[in-house]
């Protein structure tokens, strides 16, 4: 996955740090309402405890860094850039997103948000396998989650209209 003895574990490093960045970032702005989420608001069957996401966000940061670190070592094309616009976009994304959810608590607005994320996530995905296979299967378990979490947006929205 990664090729150390090219010296490639400095970019991959740095591109983990700045997904992971953006987690942290996400998390920080959001830290006060998803306290307000765990603690009053009811939550769709399925719901894991709150727990797990920091877990399953870091792995998924972590995979997202080293797939985007693969695009990044691949020639200067059209096909490279617009991966990486994507990669860029989708993370932004990702971020307003847990705004709208957990501070802004616009859980309809936020669900369509998700949506969009989701199209992001599937258009990255499919230009990473054009430049890298490997790249493109390190998103899978990401698309999963978000599938996942459209789930819980969509439950929580129902339930908390």
């Amino acid at each position: 996955m990664i090729d150390l003895k090219k010296g490639n574990w400095k970019d991959t490093l740095v591109s983990i740090l700045i997904a992971e960045a953006a987690g942290g970032l996400s998390a920080l702005l959001t830290r006060r309402g998803m306290e307000l989420y765990r603690d009053s608001v009811l939550k769709p069957p399925l719901s894991p405890p709150a727990v797990v996401f920091p877990i399953v966000w870091t792995v998924l940061y972590a995979l997202m860094g080293v797939s985007a670190a693969r695009i990044w070592r691949q020639p200067p094309s059209e096909a490279r850039s617009s991966a990486l616009w994507l990669y860029g976009a989708q993370l932004l994304v990702n971020v307003l997103w847990s705004v709208l959810f957990f501070n802004l608590e616009t859980y309809g607005f936020a669900f369509v948000w998700l949506v969009l994320l989701w199209a992001l996530i599937v258009a990255m995905t499919l230009r990473f396998r054009e430049l890298d296979r490997t790249a493109a299967n390190l998103q899978i378990p990401y698309l999963i989650w978000v599938l996942f979490a459209g789930y819980l947006n969509y439950g929580v929205w129902m339930l908390n209209k």
